[in-house]
């Protein structure tokens, strides 16, 4: 089953993205802490395409589509914007980003530890995030 939401690029919308999260999660057999674990990355990924490739432009919208197949979750990510591809991302130590005192990475970081593959791809125009979770823990 595919369960989707549309969006627009507003930090407000963070809130719909994070409830409709936890409402599909909560039908899956995922311990707490993992469930929000899973609800912070879709999170973040999608504040950065909100605030970086939209401006937090509310006339421009996201979607973001979870489906399941042989035991593992995918979170879709897609929208209009520049393609930021994350897979090619550099995650810097923890303590680098304090010893350069450089804003933001952190949520990066985040994502890549928690989620099992992200792929980002351009489709039919689109750029499209995917992250994977498996739900054998």
């Amino acid at each position: 089953m595919v369960h989707s939401i549309k969006i627009n690029c507003s930090k407000s919308s963070l809130k719909d993205i994070r409830e409709f999260a936890e409402k599909i999660l909560s039908n899956y057999e995922i311990p707490e802490v993992e469930r929000n674990l899973i609800i912070v990355a879709i999170d973040e990924v999608c504040a950065n395409i909100i605030i970086h490739a939209h401006h937090c432009n509310e006339t421009d919208e996201i979607s973001i589509r979870i489906s399941e197949f042989d035991k593992t979750l995918e979170f879709a990510i897609i929208d209009q914007g520049e393609i930021f591809n994350i897979t090619d991302y550099n995650v810097p130590t923890l303590e680098n980003l304090i010893k350069d005192k450089k804003p933001g990475g952190i949520g990066l970081i985040l994502v890549k530890k928690i989620m099992d593959k992200i792929m980002v791809e351009k489709q039919d125009g689109k750029s499209v995030c995917r992250m994977y979770k498996s739900l054998i823990l």
